[in-house]
């Protein structure tokens, strides 16, 4: 029996620029059994011609109208954080599957209400990085025991964000208020990765600094005083008894961006590596080792900013299997609210200068 294509709306298209547009719209477009079917902002000309350029049978002025629009089955979230909240507990009680940008909430409150509100219904988070081909072959060759009893391992994220200057469209990263920061983002999709790699981590030391407390907004020739951090240092340890240190640091010259996992057993080692723009969570790491292992699979699409659509499709790929089998494998909103209590458990021990457990 021929499945029943999947219609997905998003919430936050723009033709003109946004993570929907580079990641969301390629991945929805090179999945079979997914269709765009509609796009939403709050302005009447954005929306229409974000459906005309991504190809969209409709568009709504009103993200709540398409949410109720019977005719769409996936509602995807792709607006800023402290608009997630209200879009999403409509969407739920909507009775629609829902795909949301991480962090999912503000605040782990926030997430909490939004898990609890999700019930059976099926939802997904972007946490897309722990989907990627590379980075699941990197846990299976962990699993197999070929490089030993872990060890240890180093993690080295960089980025270009969150430097001296941005354009003032970004200025909201600035603000801790707004749930988007170094810390939520970078750390919190990079820490999830970890997670996937070497399995749940349980306890956290962390330093946290603001090296530019004046960001100057480039467009308008002015400054704009940053509350969030801008470098984040964390020391953890994971159930298996693993130990880990993540840096994190912005304000890197574009040449310089890499990210970096290296693990080391006490019969070998796994590195993944990468120089997206965006970090784990966007790019297609390549996985190395000096003990052999499996060619990890190909992608299911590729496309996007430097194929920042791989790891998004992945995520659309497992919640399409789900929703027809009525499983539950994809990354959902109980899996977002465990990163947040993780990333707040880091908060809480650079703020408190001492380590803290994971809720």
């Amino acid at each position: 029996m021929t499945r029943k294509q999947l219609r997905v709306g998003i919430v936050g298209a723009n033709a003109e620029a946004g993570w929907a547009k580079l990641s969301h719209i390629p991945a929805i477009h090179g999945l079979p059994g997914l269709k765009l079917a509609a796009v939403a902002t709050r302005s009447e000309q954005i929306a229409r011609e974000a459906a005309q350029a991504f190809g969209a049978e409709r568009w709504f002025s009103d993200p709540f109208a398409m949410i109720r629009d019977d005719r769409i089955d996936v509602i995807t979230i792709a607006v800023k954080v402290p608009a997630h909240r209200d879009l999403v507990l409509a969407a739920l009680a909507a009775g629609k599957a829902v795909y949301c940008e991480a962090p999912l909430g503000r605040t782990v409150a926030e997430a909490e209400e939004m898990a609890r509100a999700a019930n059976s219904l099926h939802t997904a988070i972007g946490l897309q990085g722990r989907l990627n081909p590379a980075v699941r072959r990197a846990a299976q060759l962990l699993a197999s025991g070929k490089i030993g009893r872990l060890l240890n391992a180093r993690i080295v994220s960089t980025t270009t964000g969150f430097g001296p200057e941005m354009h003032s469209t970004r200025d909201f990263y600035n603000q801790t208020s707004s749930g988007a920061n170094l810390l939520t983002i970078n750390a919190g999709h990079t820490l999830d990765l970890v997670e996937a790699v070497l399995g749940e981590i349980v306890e956290v030391d962390a330093r946290t600094e603001i090296l530019w407390p004046a960001v100057r907004l480039t467009d308008l020739d002015e400054e704009s005083l940053r509350d969030a951090p801008d470098q984040v240092a964390v020391l953890g340890r994971t159930r298996s008894g693993a130990v880990f240190t993540a840096d994190f640091n912005a304000g890197v010259a574009p040449e310089n961006v890499r990210s970096s996992l290296e693990i080391r057993g006490s019969e070998g080692w796994l590195r993944l590596m990468d120089d997206h723009p965006y970090g784990f969570q966007a790019g297609n790491p390549k996985l190395s080792s000096n003990v052999a292992f499996e060619t990890p699979e190909e992608a299911s699409v590729c496309g996007g900013l430097m194929g920042a659509a791989i790891n998004v499709a992945e995520v659309y790929a497992h919640l399409a299997r789900d929703l027809h089998a009525g499983t539950y494998s994809t990354p959902s909103f109980e899996h977002a609210l465990h990163n947040a209590r993780l990333i707040d458990a880091v908060r809480r021990a650079a703020e408190r200068g001492e380590r803290q457990k994971v809720c």
